[in-house]
Parts: C-alpha cells; structure tokens; sequence
C-alpha cells in the first residue's frame, strides 16, 4: 500500500496506480465533454443510500461512476443498488485513493465513519475533486481548520451535509426570523431524542474476511478488532466517533445559530452521562449543553435512549424572541405568540424520524442540486464548509467541556479555549504513523 507521500506524488504527476488511460469512452465521461458530473460514492452503509437517492434525483446533471468501501459485501450491495437505481453500473474500488487517483471522477462524497472526513476531504481537494462530506466534517476542531485551508487553497467547493439548509420551508422561516417575525430573537432551543439499544461488551475476534481492517482504521491508531463495532457502532467509540452531539445535534444547532445570526459563542458548558446502559459506549446517552453569547444564547439537549418528544417532534428547534417563537424541524413550522398560542403553521407532508439511519428526503435531493449547480454554474453553496465548521466545532467543544467537567471559555474569532492548556490538548488527536492529514 502506497503511502499518502507517494500518492501524492504520483498523483502531480499523473501517474498513480489505477489512473484510468483516456479511452474514446473515459474521455465521453469528463467533465466537459457532456453535461453530467462523474461522482464517486465514499462509504456506503446507511447515509450513503441517501446520496444515492439524491444523485438519483439529479440524474440530469450527475451520474454515480464509482463507488467505493472497505468493505466488500457492502460494497457489492450498494454497487448493485446504484445499477438499479442509476441504469449503469460503476466501477468499483476498496482503497479511496485509488479513486482520486482517476481523472474522469470530477467529485466524490465522503460518507464514511467521521475519523475519516477530514483526512479523506483534504486529500480529495489536493487531488483536484469537489467534495461533498457529511456532517460533522471533521473529528476534533483542528482537522476542521485544515480542511478549510485545504478547501481555500486549492479553491475546489466542499459542501457540508447540513441538508437543512437548502429546505425551502427552512429558508423561508429564518428568512422571516431575520424579519422580526419573532420581534428579536435571543434564546434557541434544540433537541433529539431517539431510543437506540446496548451496543453490548464486544470481544475481540479474527478480522472478517470482507473487511479490510486497516483501511477502515486509516488516520485512527491502531485498535484490535472487536465484535461490536462494524457497521455502526463505531459511532459510539471515541477513537472513530464524535458522539451523539456530533451525529445529529450538528443538524439543529446550525439551524439555531443560523436564524439567530451567530457564530463562535463566549463560551461553552455540558452536562452528560451514560445512564441508560452499561456497555461499550464511550460516549453520553444523555447530554445537555449551552453555548452563551453576549446577548443571545443557545442549548441542545439531547437523549438518544429516551424517546421523549418536546412539541410532539423528536428532534427540532425552537427559537424564541421578543414578541414570539418559532417551532422548526425538517417536516415544518409553526409561529406562536409570547403566550404560545399558535398563529401560523407550515407542513411539509411528509414525517421524518429520528431512528432513520438513511435519511432519504427532499431536503438532501435540493442540498445536492445546489453542490451540483455550484460546480457547474457558479452557484453559491448553501453549506460551504467554513460556515459548517462552526457548529461541529460548538459541538466538538461541547464534547471537551464533557471531557474536562467545566466551563469553557472561547476565542470568539475562531472557538479555541481560552486560558486551558488541559482542554487544548482535545483540539486535535494522535494519528496513527503515516497517515495525519497535511494542508
């Protein structure tokens, strides 16, 4: 295996392993010559299939080319999905590199466990591909702060999946927010709830054989293999995840910090625990946390073994003002007055969930029409990854006031704590030799 050195240089020069030779056919496929975009697919369990359905719904303007996972069954079953769903079938590959290797992808997404975002987004801009990553972008707050430097120089687009932000119903109310619909917003509220099982005490067993354990672990060091980790639960493990609050509060704290117009908060505090079970779950089940301002403020709550809902949703933001608040998730809206009565209501129709793994919507089918008609047209992206950056790094911060049991206070300009050395030392993490992402 190549190292990220190599490949880098092979790849200025044209010359990296795979690189497909320009056929009469390859050639039909580049940019350019037709209208469609040639997108690579990049970790293909469970949000992948939304990226297959979004791409699908921009069919005109995109085809899925190559698809590519550590793993082969899974790779096997999305690669037959997508010939369903896409007419053709893509060519597929186990090693990402390989794939920004070959000059005929014009873009790849990156839906991957969240280790990898980062590392495999700065080297998909470096190899001259636009970037669609999912949310969080990054693991901990540095690798967020080279991946914006990577996207700046090398001036490819990357786009955030914080697919809210191109919901029309969503646009539209913060529009109003923006307004004075509420009079002056100051307080946002955001929740999720959801009743996920034990992810039980794993033990340590022979690597399957369909998996390619060092190429999922990459950037990460190097762990032994257990039975409870592939396919989701590294989510869980502190290592590849980030947590609950990175896995969906990321969605509905952007939403809060877009209506009220705020960036980097003065400072951070949270409250969480692992109460539910007694397992292998590094992380809280249950959290909640605060991010003050000078004159506004910001809270998530969230409780991923407890289904609770909170204005009959179980996820959402409520933004509240001086002459009101507004009620927003993915399905709606509703206005109500400083007494809550209810004035004004949107609906979208169709009812999403929090135990949607896939996350298949409209929402997503818009976010990706706008990542495509930004690469083709010009048109400004709705979540550019400098602007999606500041909640995953609110959300990473809440994580080390977690880690470190206290209150943080922040740089406004850019998130890093004040006066701590002891939480800086969560800013960034230890990579395995060899594979730390470089800008």
């Amino acid at each position: 295996m190549m190292t990220r050195r190599e490949f880098m240089d092979k790849a200025a020069l044209g010359t990296a392993g795979l690189a497909i030779a320009s056929t009469a056919k390859s050639y039909g496929q580049i940019m350019g010559s037709n209208n469609r975009l040639n997108f690579a697919v990049i970790g293909l369990n469970g949000r992948a299939y939304a990226h297959l359905s979004s791409l699908k719904a921009n069919k005109a303007n995109a085809r899925i080319s190559h698809v590519c996972d550590v793993e082969s069954n899974i790779l096997k079953k999305f690669a037959d999905s997508t010939e369903r769903e896409m007419g053709e079938a893509p060519k597929t590959e186990k090693d990402f590199r390989n794939i920004l290797a070959m000059k005929e992808i014009d873009a790849i997404t990156i839906a991957t466990p969240d280790h990898w975002h980062a590392p495999m987004a700065i080297a998909g801009v470096q190899a001259g591909k636009h970037v669609y990553v999912e949310k969080p972008c990054s693991h901990n707050p540095a690798e967020g702060v080279m991946l914006i430097e990577a996207q700046k120089k090398t001036g490819k687009l990357v786009q955030m999946g914080s697919q809210q932000r191109s919901s029309p119903h969503s646009i539209e109310i913060v529009d109003k927010i923006h307004n004075g619909v509420i009079g002056r917003a100051y307080f946002a509220k955001a929740w999720y709830s959801n009743v996920r099982k034990s992810i039980g005490t794993g033990k340590e067993v022979p690597v399957p054989a369909t998996l390619d354990w060092d190429l999922f672990q990459g950037p990460a060091p190097r762990q032994a293999y257990r039975d409870n980790v592939q396919p989701y639960n590294w989510h869980w493990f502190k290592i590849w995840g980030t947590g609950e609050s990175l896995n969906n509060g990321t969605h509905e704290v952007d939403v809060c910090r877009w209506a009220l117009g705020l960036d980097y908060p003065k400072s951070v505090t949270s409250i969480a625990g692992r109460y539910q079970f007694k397992d292998d779950w590094q992380f809280y089940d249950t959290m909640t946390t605060s991010f003050r301002y000078d004159d506004a403020m910001i809270a998530w709550e969230g409780k991923c073994c407890n289904g609770m809902k909170y204005y009959g949703r179980d996820r959402g933001s409520a933004i509240m003002g001086t002459t009101g608040t507004v009620v927003l998730d993915r399905d709606g809206y509703e206005i109500y007055d400083l007494k809550g009565k209810m004035t004004s209501e949107f609906k979208v129709g169709n009812k999403t969930e929090s135990t949607d793994l896939v996350g298949r919507d409209s929402m997503t089918d818009a976010h990706f029409a706008n990542f495509i008609a930004a690469i083709q047209k010009g048109e400004k992206l709705r979540q550019p990854v400098a602007q999606g950056n500041v909640a995953v790094t609110m959300l990473q911060l809440s994580n080390i006031a977690w880690e470190t049991n206290r209150e943080l206070h922040l740089d406004q300009t850019d998130g890093k704590v004040l006066h701590d050395a002891e939480a800086m030392k969560y800013w960034g993490r230890e990579y395995e030799k060899g594979w730390a992402p470089k800008v």
